[in-house]
């Protein structure tokens, strides 16, 4: 079965129609371009007129989904047309057809065909006054650029053009897709980066009052049960004042105190360490990170002491927890340790999240983390759960 052919386009169907009606009325009255006794008029009357005039109205139609055959028949129509007496229409509806062969051709065509017409044109006035050696010769080359090579022109002006605005706006919708990723990649980052610090601001205070929460249910002693309700309500206030900091971070509130709490240093690792001990960890810290440490770095191995430690009092056996910083190689070591019972119940719940924002943060500065159970190296058969990180100390994106 025979592919149907497309419909023709609605302004394609008006300029066909518009012509063929034109060029019946000029028919009508009898008006033709050239007169009879011009010597290329082989077909005399006005009937001849009326075949090279259909046929060009039917190439209009196809001047937007067969261009190239369109100007095809409609070349050979306008030859045919130049044997007659000759339609002013026939003419002006070619100049279309050239225009939309270039238009809406394919790439070679719109490239070939000005070319084409160009040389036809400059053959046109060049040729006729070497023959005949008059100025008048030269209109020939004139009539033949009129009717092919502007139209031709103008279709390639036209069809750039387009083009370019095309490419324009591509490149908007390219530009705005990179835009809205990259818009997709902050708010991921962002919310990232805001998980870690929620985690670490508030689980170590949260894990404490569930430890000795646990400790004054089980424990029916009341000095044991006091003690553990101040470190309940320690926790708890500092837990507060941390949300607070945090919440004014997020709303960008210029009037807290939000600095200390969202970039802390190595300076606190002390204070960090005698929190630990007061929630019941056997601590020794052995600190020797240097001087002119990066921000980011000191960030990064302050959360993950922090959060080591946290780590240390829900899931850690009983006995001393070892924190080590040393500068070395151009790197900051971080190597926290802990007592380590495979079968042991975890005193507080946890999610995992802890190890994976270590990492993460190891990672953002191109650092190594590792964090698992080894055999402690100071008492032969025993299991220690170690956390090893190295952190170059050069400028990272600490998101």
């Amino acid at each position: 079965m025979a592919p149907r052919l497309p419909r023709p386009h609605r302004f394609d169907v008006c300029v066909a129609v518009g012509g063929l009606l034109g060029g019946l009325l000029l028919w009508g009255i009898g008006l033709g371009v050239r007169p009879a006794d011009e010597p290329v008029v082989l077909f005399d009357g006005r009937w001849p007129l009326l075949a090279p005039l259909v046929v060009m109205a039917g190439c209009e139609l196809l001047r937007r989904d067969a261009p190239r055959t369109g100007l095809l028949v409609g070349t050979a129509a306008l030859i045919a047309d130049t044997l007659t007496r000759g339609s002013l229409v026939t003419v002006i509806m070619y100049t279309d057809v050239m225009y939309a062969a270039v238009l809406y051709g394919p790439p070679a065509s719109a490239r070939r065909i000005p070319r084409i017409t160009g040389l036809l044109t400059v053959a046109g006035a060049v040729v006729p006054f070497a023959l005949w050696r008059t100025p008048e010769a030269l209109l020939i080359g004139v009539a033949v650029g009129i009717v092919s090579f502007a139209p031709a022109s103008t279709g390639l002006i036209v069809r750039n053009h387009r083009e370019a605005a095309d490419a324009a706006l591509l490149r908007a919708e390219q530009t705005a897709l990179l835009a809205e990723k990259d818009r997709v990649q902050a708010v991921t980052a962002e919310r990232s980066r805001m998980a870690r610090e929620l985690h670490d601001l508030v689980a170590g205070h949260l894990s404490a009052i569930a430890v000795h929460s646990t400790a004054a249910l089980s424990l029916d002693d009341a000095a044991t049960t006091r003690q553990a309700l101040g470190v309940i309500r320690e926790n708890s206030v500092a837990g507060l004042a941390e949300m607070r900091r945090l919440i004014g971070i997020l709303r960008d509130e210029g009037g807290g105190d939000t600095g200390p709490a969202a970039a802390p240093t190595l300076d606190g690792l002390d204070a960090l360490v005698d929190g630990a001990r007061a929630n019941g960890l056997d601590v020794t810290l052995d600190a020797a990170p240097g001087e002119n440490l990066p921000a980011p770095v000191e960030l990064a191995a302050y959360r993950i002491v922090q959060e080591s430690l946290t780590n240390a009092l829900k899931h850690a056996s009983k006995g001393p927890v070892h924190v080590r910083l040393a500068r070395h190689a151009g790197a900051l070591r971080v190597h926290v340790t802990s007592p380590y019972g495979a079968g042991d119940t975890p005193r507080a719940p946890g999610s995992g999240a802890g190890l994976v924002g270590m990492r993460e943060r190891a990672a953002l500065l191109h650092g190594t983390f590792e964090a698992g159970a080894v055999a402690d190296p100071d008492a032969a058969g025993d299991t220690i759960w170690a956390v090893c990180a190295t952190l170059p100390l050069t400028e990272g994106d600490l998101a």
